[in-house]
């Protein structure tokens, strides 16, 4: 029987900082967390990432630190490889684009496309800052939007209303790098004509979906630009830090980010192979029609992993028999978020990997963004539920457990596994149970519910602690010796099986289960059968979890505080006769939602308990709108919430959400949507 072969790619982190927990919620850990899984499964996996050395950002770091952008991605490149090892990564291969390798391979592709008469050399206009003596990239060009008047737009694109311009529409231009008014100066670059490939990315699109289930946020990305319209993409820019285009007429031009960047998946599993001594082992992933290629990202790298790198393996695979295969799912995850807020080097805000595990161990930490994963929305880190997760979870549940099974074998079965008796119907469900949870949590991994699949087998942990205080060994070892052993030897075997579930989360804690057992992982789907042998020595146990207490967290809560008050007066210092920011507005996320069930709340006079469909999921929400609407009068409504408001207990209910409603003559008025549009369509 083959081995199901996957080729698994995490987005490259740009080497211009180190990578906050934001980044390893986002796609890394989602990542290492589904190739553990499957190696366990028995798959023939490769696992690719490393870190995005070029771009214009790396330069102007240098510039300010008075160094060579070899000293900033050298440094980096350490600092996050490193984190990654301490976090437990299991990447094959962890790469840099700044490679020879690398250069090689987008120099490639480039000359392949240019001499497929694909790419088309244009004269543009665009911005030069004339003190910094260079082009200016558009992320380092701000002015007022011709179509909105927003004063952050770039200099060809307003993120605040999507209009596409010419760089010369662009009003009050500025540079970000000097704050001088940048000049329009004619270059030439070499475009990619993306358009071309709109009609066969949607078809691919809509037949991964079809077969694989793409999630709604991925595809929703696409629908966008779609609609608007697939433009041609220049490929080049002029810099000096990156890969020279071959060419002997473009000297002072470099490949563009984000047309070379994403071909390091292809050129880290490239240098892979050279290292293994098989040259072309590579080609058995990226080029084997059946191999199942799945790409980790963050939301805000979608459209580069679903529309952008497709259409290149496409055009590459035109006319070729070394053809590459292209992504079967982009299963991209929402922001994490710290304490209610973005991750922000600028204002100081959050905490990097590296940091982090100065203070704390690595598993803990897997174990609290794994049950809290951004997949369906933005969710956020607090420390006091970091501790909560390791105190109430992983210590009082699973550490508990397994504490106290090994302290009964070893003070009265000699540390060695007891024998099964006559089984009980107590004994015989937590058997049954055991032999069901493989099959249970490869449906939720195959299907990236990571954050399922982790509360799941923690419902196991829950589910042998009950089993072992029901048993009440404390008792039988003295009434009945040969129960005590039945129970003791499937409390075991249980340990076992938790061992094996809960190692692509915490793989630290698993490896140190599996020692004390004095056993090793099996495949998967056997995992949760019986594998420890009557009268099999266990090692010495250990308490796998340490309590976090509230001195351990102080230093950190009380930078979150002092940091907070610094920027509410900030932010207070800002707002004018009770003014705010568009960016103040656009944090506020409404959003389309249909009634599926109203209900009276219990005790109160106001309050409607609804249950809403956002499309991909399904929230309640508590509105005090129970005077003016009968429950049977709203079901099927579509209207309007609030959904990124955090929850608010309300009646001892939860209160995911918040409706909107007009106040006129002393009643509310709900707000009513056109019934096309689609449920989670976000309201602007």
């Amino acid at each position: 029987m083959n081995k199901e072969k996957i080729l698994v790619t995490a987005a490259l982190p740009y080497a211009n900082g180190p990578i906050h927990l934001g980044h390893l919620a986002g796609a890394y850990l989602p990542a290492d967390i589904f190739v553990r899984y499957n190696r366990l499964k028995g798959s023939d996996i490769l696992f690719v990432c490393g870190s995005d050395e070029h771009g214009v950002p790396i330069t102007i770091t240098a510039d300010k630190e008075g160094v060579k952008p070899k000293d900033i991605i050298d440094r980096i490149h350490a600092i996050n490889k490193d984190s990654f090892e301490k976090i437990g990564m299991s990447f094959d291969i962890y790469s840099r684009t700044s490679l020879p390798i690398h250069h090689e391979t987008g120099k490639e592709f480039f000359l392949e496309f240019l001499k497929q008469g694909l790419l088309k050399e244009k004269k543009t206009l665009q911005f030069y800052d004339e003190k910094a003596n260079m082009f200016l990239p558009d992320r380092y060009v701000e002015g007022t939007c011709p179509n909105c008047g927003n004063e952050s737009a770039r200099s060809d694109e307003c993120e605040t209303c999507g209009a596409l311009y010419e760089p010369s529409a662009l009003k009050n231009p500025i540079s970000k790098i000097s704050g001088n008014t940048p000049v329009l100066k004619e270059t030439s670059h070499w475009f990619f004509p993306l358009g071309k490939f709109q009609e066969r990315l949607e078809a691919y699109i809509k037949e991964m979906d079809e077969k694989f289930h793409w999630k709604e946020n991925v595809l929703q990305y696409c629908r966008s630009w779609f609609k608007d319209g697939l433009q041609d993409r220049a490929v080049t820019r002029d810099l000096d830090w990156g890969i020279p285009v071959p060419l002997d007429d473009a000297k002072g031009k470099v490949l563009y980010v984000w047309f070379e960047a994403v071909l390091g998946y292809i050129s880290a599993a490239k240098e892979l192979s050279e290292k293994r001594g098989e040259p072309d082992l590579w080609k058995n992933y990226w080029q084997d029609p059946n191999t199942k290629y799945i790409a980790f990202i963050g939301k805000d790298n979608v459209v580069f992993h679903t529309i952008f790198f497709p259409a290149m393996l496409m055009a590459w695979n035109d006319g070729r028999d070394d053809k590459y295969v292209l992504p079967q799912n982009v299963p991209a995850n929402e922001f994490y978020n710290f304490e209610g807020k973005k991750f922000s080097k600028s204002r100081n805000w959050g905490i990097d990997v590296i940091d982090f595990l100065k203070a704390f161990p690595a598993d803990p930490l897997r174990y609290t963004l794994a049950a809290n994963l951004p997949e369906m929305r933005d969710t956020d880190f607090h420390w006091k539920e970091f501790q909560a997760r390791n105190n109430n979870e992983l210590s009082a549940i699973l550490g508990n457990f397994i504490n106290r099974t090994f302290t009964f074998v070893f003070k009265n079965f000699d540390g060695k596994v007891p024998p099964q008796f006559t089984l009980e119907e107590i004994d015989n469900e937590m058997i049954v149970l055991l032999g069901s949870y493989p099959a249970k949590t490869s449906a939720l991994f195959e299907n990236y519910k990571i954050k399922d699949a982790t509360l799941e087998i923690m419902n196991l942990a829950r589910a042998a602690n009950k089993y072992f205080n029901d048993a009440e060994p404390w008792k039988t070892i003295k009434t009945d010796k040969e129960k005590c052993s039945t129970t003791l030897n499937i409390c075991l075997q249980t340990i076992f099986t938790l061992a094996e579930l809960i190692e692509p989360i915490i793989p630290f804690s698993s490896q140190k289960i599996f020692s004390m057992l004095n056993a090793r992982p099996v495949a998967w789907d056997d995992c949760g059968n019986q594998h420890l042998s009557t009268g099999h020595q266990l090692n010495n146990f250990e308490i796998l979890f340490k309590k976090i207490e509230d001195e351990d967290l102080a230093p950190f809560l009380a930078k979150v505080e002092a940091d907070e008050i610094v920027e509410t007066k900030t932010e207070e210092s800002k707002i004018e006769d009770g003014l705010i920011s568009f960016d103040d507005f656009q944090k506020v996320q409404l959003k389309v939602v249909e009634v599926l069930t109203a209900e009276k709340v219990a005790k109160s006079e106001k309050l409607l308990k609804l249950k809403v469909s956002l499309g991909t999921e399904e929230r309640q929400i508590l509105a005090g709108i129970a005077k003016q609407y009968a429950p049977e009068e709203i079901v099927g409504k579509k209207i309007v919430i609030v959904a990124n408001l955090k929850p608010a207990k309300l009646m001892g209910m939860e209160s995911q959400g918040m409706v909107l409603a007009v106040e006129g003559e002393g009643k509310l008025h709900l707000l009513n949507v056109d019934p096309s549009i689609p449920n989670g369509t976000r309201a602007k």
